[in-house]
């Protein structure tokens, strides 16, 4: 999920779209409702590109009374890894995985850049979340956010906890030939769900291709819940996880008993 308290954010024309005030007291009223006991919360990007800065993400998450559990973003220089892992370090007992941003940055999974902090990742145990597939930005460069540029990181870097955020949408099957292939990759389900004249008929088809994807890799135990609210609804991807054609023990695993292993809730 993303928050922030500025008109800058580059978030809040989602929000509007989808009705919500994008607030603290929302999102947390919103989780209460729905009985989400906790979640992870990201610096959404503001006008111009930048994203938000990480302390003010540590800051948004200790007023949640533990609701909310930091995941530091990390931009590619060597300036920006290492307040990336003196942040983590301050606040280990809080911070939960770091984020990378592909398609809106101008590196790869594998620039040299982000060495030092996949090395600190591993060492603690704290997962990797890279953002795949479609960017919201015109501008998105699709080659290094496309899923199957990440088998290479993969490959040499067993011990770290890769997750691929929103399904590499619409490279689905990309997805799920990568966390069948690799012990240490997974994916997340956020973000992708939108409004319009079809949205009903997509939703069935993101369900479909999600289920295939969980045939395809013979269980649902690398799959886990995400909003990226606002940009969806909790509500909605409920929804979409009722949706998926697998049993029920298989949506329990994507609810959360993966995330509570995954990021050591």
């Amino acid at each position: 999920m993303h928050l922030s308290e500025r008109g800058d954010d580059a978030l809040i024309r989602f929000a509007r779209m989808n009705g919500l005030r994008y607030t603290l007291d929302e999102l947390l009223d919103t989780m209460r409702t729905l009985e989400i006991a906790r979640g992870l919360l990201l610096s959404p990007p503001l006008r111009g590109g930048a994203p938000l800065p990480n302390q003010e993400i540590i800051s948004l998450c200790a007023r949640s009374g533990g609701m909310l559990a930091p995941v530091i973003t990390a931009e590619p220089t060597a300036k920006e890894v290492n307040a990336a892992i003196s942040l983590a370090e301050k606040n280990k007992r809080e911070v939960k995985a770091f984020k990378i941003r592909l398609g809106y940055v101008k590196a790869s999974a594998e620039s040299p850049v982000f060495d030092k902090l996949y090395d600190y990742a591993e060492s603690k145990g704290l997962p990797v979340l890279f953002h795949t597939g479609d960017t919201a930005l015109s501008t998105g460069d699709l080659a290094r956010s496309q899923p199957l540029a990440l088998d290479g990181l993969a490959n040499k870097r067993e011990e770290l906890t890769i997750v691929l955020c929103h399904f590499g949408n619409p490279w689905f099957e990309d997805i799920a030939e990568l966390i069948y292939k690799h012990p240490n990759v997974y994916t997340d389900i956020s973000g992708l769900t939108t409004p319009g004249a079809y949205a009903e008929k997509y939703a069935e088809w993101l369900a479909k291709k999600i289920s295939e994807a969980i045939y395809f890799a013979a269980g649902a135990e690398k799959i886990l819940f995400g909003t990226d609210y606002p940009v969806t609804k909790h509500s909605e991807t409920l929804a979409l996880v009722s949706r998926l054609d697998v049993d029920e023990p298989d949506k329990e695993k994507i609810l959360w008993r993966n995330a509570v292993r995954v990021f050591h809730l």
